[in-house]
């Protein structure tokens, strides 16, 4: 509330009042529109009636600026500076400054002047004016524009995130939603910089498409799905409308990642375009890369080369359920061949005495730095699968039956080798309980013909038949998706193969 007649108010009044008005004008008009309505930019003007502190020497700007914020008579909102030039042209052209102040100072009322205000026009270094403050589409984010175009009943789930692949944002609209689409897309396009492109996804991933590509429309901006992208410090080029590609589960990639340690095979069974893989490659991981989708494969062939990892990431275009095994003999065979990876590079510099100019007498060239040989050999069994396709992932470990049939002697007790850990990307029930975990076991216990249970398992050592289910995220009310991982039980990894 405003201060009483013939009182200054005080610090916490200012600040409550503050609070009060911000809560009002800085939200945007409300500009309800039809659906199917174009976007109208210039309805969104709004102009605030403030007062201003008019500085009349720029020595003083600082003193002011400072003394009226700890008074907390300064006008304190993001995204608005609170020093402006003069309102008026000629005062302006001048170079005279002005200091906003809170809405609750009024220039025409001087009981609502604090003693800072008072002092400085005591010493006549300020004089209060009025100021109008003019606030534009571009100030307004993209909630609150959206808030003021939708209307109140779409206010509880406004789509402000969205999946971005490079320059394209890829929505996902409720029905509900779809009447306004063009006008979301507008807004998200103006308020986002980076996005060129937004569009609008019309079928369920996985619905039509087996390498889970969707049927998209085109909201705002340019039709071009060519994007390029960079994770884990890899760079990734593709079109979007072919391959698929989740910019939300970068967390989930460098989690997996971070398991693999440098001389390790890894067998990505469907791998895309390779968030796995090629971050992999870079950490000195010797990574079996496959998908089955043709331009899939084509854009990790041509990644690998980018990021220059060809000498650890091997691509193939296979079917999952045969590439298990495939990979398994593979890189077993090429191991018992020697195949290996040398990398050399030059050492750090020597310490070496030298002056300025060569053509100084006494000079001494620095010397070349060492070069050191890194070598890698290709070790005969794999370490880790990843099997990163949750609608169906699970139903491909019956896979794993008889992968080392009698090379017993390749793993513990014989050798230091533990058996691999698998990966296994999959859907389950949203759940805060157990059942989530019960669920996803006994379906590994169907596919792989071995019990499996919940447990805390340790990465170092063997649990057999143990699962440690991790979270990844939320992709409907009711469903998540989650990622289970397990030791492959000797039971199944030395069994006859079918």
């Amino acid at each position: 509330m405003e201060a009483q007649s013939g009182t200054t108010p005080s610090v916490h009044a200012v600040k409550g009042q503050q609070e009060n008005v911000e809560m009002s004008f800085l939200r945007p008009p409300v500009v309800r529109l039809g659906a199917g309505a174009a976007l109208n930019r210039a309805l969104f003007t709004k102009r605030v009636d403030l007062a201003a502190a008019a500085i009349q020497s720029p020595k003083v700007i600082a003193h002011y600026r400072k003394a009226l914020q700890t008074s907390q008579e300064m006008l304190k909102v993001d995204r608005i500076s609170p020093i402006v030039s003069h309102p008026d042209k000629e005062l302006g052209a001048q170079g005279r400054k002005c200091i906003l102040l809170n809405p609750s100072v009024k220039a025409e009322e001087p009981t609502t002047w604090g003693p800072v205000i008072q002092e400085g026009i005591q010493k006549e270094e300020l004089t209060v004016i009025p100021y109008e403050l003019t606030l534009e589409y571009d100030y307004w984010t993209a909630r609150d524009t959206m808030e003021s175009v939708l209307p109140p009943e779409l206010h509880d789930e406004i789509p402000s995130g969205f999946n971005v692949a490079g320059h394209v944002a890829h929505l996902n609209l409720r029905d509900s939603y779809l009447p306004y689409k063009k006008v979301v897309a507008e807004i998200i396009l103006d308020k986002n910089p980076s996005i060129k492109t937004v569009i609008n996804k019309v079928d369920n991933v996985g619905a039509e498409s087996e390498f889970r590509t969707f049927q998209y429309e085109v909201l705002a901006g340019e039709d071009d799905l060519n994007v390029s992208c960079t994770e884990n410090n890899c760079s990734f080029n593709f079109d979007y409308s072919k391959v698929y590609w989740n910019s939300k589960l970068e967390y989930e990639h460098t989690r997996i990642i971070s398991f693999f340690k440098p001389g390790e095979v890894v067998c990505d069974v469907m791998a895309g375009i390779g968030p796995f893989a090629l971050p992999a490659g870079k950490k000195r991981v010797f990574v079996w890369a496959n998908d089955k989708n043709p331009e899939s494969y084509k854009c990790l062939k041509a990644n690998i080369q980018k990021n220059k990892v060809q000498d650890f990431v091997r691509p193939f275009c296979e079917d999952g359920l045969g590439f298990i095994r495939q990979a398994t003999d593979e890189v077993l065979a090429a191991s018992l061949k020697g195949e290996k990876v040398v990398i050399t590079k030059p050492g750090p510099r020597s310490k070496s005495k030298k002056t300025d100019k060569p053509t100084t007498p006494g000079f001494v060239p620095e010397p070349l730095k060492p070069l050191i040989t890194e070598t890698y050999p290709l070790p005969p069994t794999i370490s880790h699968f990843v099997m990163n396709l949750p609608a169906s992932a699970i139903e491909f470990v019956g896979s794993f039956k008889g992968i080392y049939q009698l090379q017993e002697n390749l793993f513990a007790p014989t050798t230091k080798t533990l058996l691999p850990l698998v990966h296994v990307h999959c859907f389950a029930l949203k759940a805060d309980d157990e059942r989530p975990l019960i669920d996803i076991c006994e379906r590994l216990t169907k596919y792989l013909g071995f019990p499996m249970k919940p447990g805390n398992i340790d990465y170092n050592l063997n649990g057999e038949g143990e699962v440690a289910v991790h979270n990844v995220r939320d992709v409907a009310p009711a469903k998540s998706m989650y990622c289970a991982t397990f030791r492959l039980p000797a039971a199944v990894a030395f069994a006859a193969r079918d």
